[in-house]
């Protein structure tokens, strides 16, 4: 408020500046003229002989010329005296045409598409902004800039409207989407080119890794021995093992371990393994259910309902959103905000890879080219249409007032120039009369 109040009264003392100067020049212009008229009264008293005949001739042409200025001048802006002369008032007469002629020029001189690209690769854009940014203050500036804005995004989406109707809308999407179909769709995305048989050979790998360490064999083989202790005890006690569990582990673990580990190598090394095959046929047929199974996307899509409207997930999400919210604010308020340290971090190393990096200057310079070049019709169109709107729809007296302030005092020395430039051809005028009247 203070700033928008103090650009207005900086405008009005404008101008009030603009209108004292200009009545200054009209007071000026219409002293030259009652001057030369009194000058010519002067001379015409005197018979206008010898001297007096050329300050006449010279008035008489100078107040001719003042006049005819005054009411050109004037002419422009009003009827002169009110008089509802033919081709006066120009500007207040032509109004409409003048705001489309205007728009049309500012549109197609100072908006065309080419003259913006021109200038835009000019101006260089990327490698300003890189060195703009690579300062430290006007790093600070655009991170304490964005964390007020994030600020208060917060405080809006915190509205409780604005919440109520963010999770409607969020929840009414959920609710839309068929899971099943969505994940049909990416599995097959995934096994496109089998790449799902590269995200097994890795999880085979890592697998048998796994088993070749001799704690893990350890730990595998007890394992089996406590779940076999538990689920067949009877059997153990007969066999004479329960007793040797150390022994048991030791002889089960190698040939436990190289059957898997060979069994893994055997499906990792042959690329027509069966056990391939079969994976294949089981991701195949999961996808083909996923997308075409009518009861089992009811089931995944009935699992979503759900979730989504499950109490516990609203309250973990409220209250996750809460304590991230609560955070968010504590933080941006501090002197010492991490938040605006990450955001002033990642501007200045993004300021520093575009001076470093002259391919990232040409993307950028190119990227904003191609905006430009898709924005500017449709931009320099509606900005030509705002400039017409604007100017037809102000009334005649303050287009009027606004150009005779903007332009009016210089126009008042076309009067002075008239007033002086018509003097000296009157004298002109006189002179060649009397060299024509002379005898030779």
């Amino acid at each position: 408020m203070n700033a928008s109040y103090g650009a207005n009264d900086m405008s009005s003392a404008s101008g009030d500046a603009k209108a004292r100067q200009l009545a200054k020049m009209k007071r000026l212009a219409a002293a030259l003229l009652v001057a030369v008229t009194a000058l010519f009264v002067v001379a015409r008293l005197q018979q206008g002989a010898g001297i007096w005949a050329w300050v006449a001739a010279f008035a008489e042409a100078a107040m001719i010329g003042a006049l005819a200025d005054w009411f050109a001048v004037v002419a422009l802006f009003r009827h002169p005296l009110g008089l509802p002369i033919p081709h006066t008032a120009i500007i207040p007469a032509n109004k409409e045409r003048l705001a489309d002629n205007l728009a049309a020029f500012v549109r197609d001189k100072f908006l065309a598409t080419d003259t913006l690209v021109h200038k835009l690769r000019a101006f260089g854009p990327a490698e300003r902004l890189g060195g703009w940014l690579g300062q430290r203050d006007n790093t600070e500036i655009v991170a304490g800039k964005l964390a007020g804005v994030l600020a208060g995004w917060l405080d809006f989406i915190d509205d409780e409207r604005v919440r109520s109707l963010l999770a409607a809308r969020i929840g009414e999407r959920l609710r839309a989407i068929d899971v099943s179909e969505v994940a049909g769709h990416i599995l097959d995305t995934l096994t496109v080119d089998a790449r799902h048989q590269e995200l097994l050979d890795a999880a085979l790998k890592r697998l048998a890794r796994w088993l070749d360490d001799p704690e893990v064999q350890l730990a595998f083989a007890a394992m089996i021995i406590e779940i076999a202790g538990k689920e067949y005890p009877k059997t153990l006690k007969t066999v004479g093992l329960v007793t040797n569990t150390d022994e048991f582990s030791r002889r089960i673990a190698a040939g436990i371990v190289r059957g898997i580990n060979g069994w893994l190598h055997d499906i990792g090394d042959d690329p027509q393994h069966p056990r391939r095959q079969a994976f294949d046929e089981t991701v195949a047929e999961f996808i083909a259910r996923m997308k075409n199974d009518a009861d089992f996307k009811a089931r995944v899509n009935a699992a979503k309902l759900d979730v989504l409207t499950h109490p516990v997930l609203a309250r973990y999400l409220d209250s996750l959103w809460d304590e991230l919210k609560a955070w968010l604010r504590k933080d941006l308020h501090e002197p010492d905000s991490r938040l605006r340290q990450r955001i002033s971090a990642a501007t200045s190393a993004f300021a520093n890879a575009l001076v470093e990096n002259p391919a990232l200057r040409d993307s950028v310079d190119g990227h904003l080219e191609s905006a430009v070049v898709a924005l500017a019709d449709d931009l320099r169109n509606a900005l030509s249409r705002h400039i017409a709107s604007t100017i037809r729809s102000w009334k005649d007296e303050d287009l009027v007032r606004e150009l005779e302030l903007s332009v009016g005092r210089d126009l008042q020395f076309i009067r002075l120039n008239g007033t002086i430039v018509g003097g000296g051809i009157g004298l002109l005028l006189h002179a060649l009369t009397l060299f024509a009247s002379t005898p030779w």
